[in-house]
């Protein structure tokens, strides 16, 4: 991570205020395991988490690719593309599982990006949308540096499964996306995945960072981002996005960008489409405000790409659910991205006769923002997600993360 100097404590402070809601919600659902969360490492060959450290390499070489256990990009050669492994948290077999990191080092100084991809393991355009950006990037021509992480759940990611299969108290799935910043000496693997991660990978090496998503298995969502549109810095490079919606809420503790953004680094989270496929077409849209995003912050020369002043932007701060209140098959009477208004009939419900046993109507006048991919729903599943303008922010809401 950055040292901590004075413009960066003055940025810290900045983003902190502007989402003391954040911190407050946290406060009501700390337990002692995230009480801890930036405690004493569990291994004293690592920084000290918040301080600035040197890059730690294991000695290890996988297919070609060193293994660090720590990394400071500012240890690594300029304009150069480096692969490493990261070592993170041991299996139960005492193997290790490691997390593959891409380092695009500028010829010259400047900020430093961090994307990542893969803290759900089911999601594979926001994989294919990080791998497409860093491709695209020639180290001599930059400024500064950008790094990628691109399957930090890698147990999820062998299941193509959302969550992880964590196996200290039995069969456990543990959503790694309600981790963060973990906790190196956790409950759980997961705990300590994310801790190993947050403190020794992606926080020393961010000045900004973007965690891509999709929607989960089972439920489609459109081009969208997710971001707290009250902090300037995160503001600037959401609407930098040629995509259709923006969710103007910081959602929920324990996602990786609120956790960045508790620490000091702007953050925010794209949603690209539908889990389990790649959607080119839907990726280029966030390869291209990717870019834009790496040129904002002067690490890449050229014009900027298509922004969301070239579209038809619909921002809400809230995403309200529709549930199923039977089983049966689903029938969407709205496609994504379609407006809806108050009372609109948005989904009818048939039982095995073909008799219908519900309907579904938007409560609210939005765009629907998601919509259950899986035909068949039983009581409770999401149906829709109608994105929409509420008068008075109340904290985070359920979204199709």
């Amino acid at each position: 991570m950055s040292s901590e100097t004075e413009d960066h404590m003055g940025r810290r402070d900045f983003l902190v205020s502007s989402i003391a809601v954040i911190g407050a919600s946290a406060a009501l659902v700390a337990d002692a395991d995230r009480a801890n969360a930036q405690g004493p490492a569990a291994s004293p060959a690592g920084p000290t988490p918040g301080k600035p450290g040197g890059t730690v390499f294991t000695g290890d070489v996988i297919d070609g690719k060193k293994v660090v256990s720590a990394l400071n990009v500012d240890d690594l050669e300029p304009g150069k593309k480096h692969l490493l492994y990261f070592q993170g948290v041991q299996m139960p077999t005492g193997q290790t599982w490691y997390v593959s990191v891409v380092v695009a080092k500028g010829a010259k100084p400047g900020k430093r990006v961090v994307l990542v991809s893969g803290v759900h393991g089911d999601e594979m355009s926001s994989v294919h949308t990080v791998q497409s950006v860093m491709n695209q990037l020639d180290p001599a021509q930059m400024s500064g540096t950008v790094m990628a992480v691109t399957d930090v759940s890698r147990p999820a990611l062998e299941g193509m499964q959302r969550r992880w299969p964590n196996s200290g108290r039995g069969a456990d799935l543990i959503d790694m996306n309600r981790e963060w910043p973990g906790n190196e000496n956790g409950l759980t693997a997961p705990s300590r995945h994310a801790g190993l991660l947050f403190n020794r990978l992606l926080r020393p090496n961010a000045d900004a960072a973007i965690d891509f998503h999709t929607g989960t298995t089972g439920f489609d969502v459109t081009a969208f981002n997710i971001g707290g549109m009250d902090v300037p810095e995160i503001k600037a490079m959401v609407e930098l996005y040629p995509v259709g919606q923006i969710f103007d809420n910081h959602v929920y503790p324990g996602v990786l960008h609120n956790a960045l953004i508790d620490v000091g680094i702007p953050a925010f989270t794209p949603e690209i489409g539908a889990a389990r496929v790649v959607d080119r077409e839907m990726s280029a849209l966030f390869v291209e405000g990717t870019l834009n995003v790496i040129k904002h912050h002067g690490i890449l020369p050229g014009p900027m790409g298509r922004t969301g002043k070239d579209v038809n932007v619909f921002v809400g701060n809230s995403a309200i659910p529709i549930l199923a209140t039977q089983g049966g098959l689903v029938e969407h009477l709205v496609k994504l991205n379609d407006k809806v208004t108050a009372g609109q009939k948005v989904a009818v419900q048939r039982n095995s006769f073909g008799e219908v046993v519900a309907e579904y109507t938007s409560s609210v006048a939005g765009e629907v923002a998601g919509q259950r991919s899986d035909a068949m729903a039983e009581p409770g599943n999401p149906l829709a997600f109608i994105l929409f303008q509420k008068a008075t922010r109340d904290g985070g809401d359920t979204y199709p993360e």
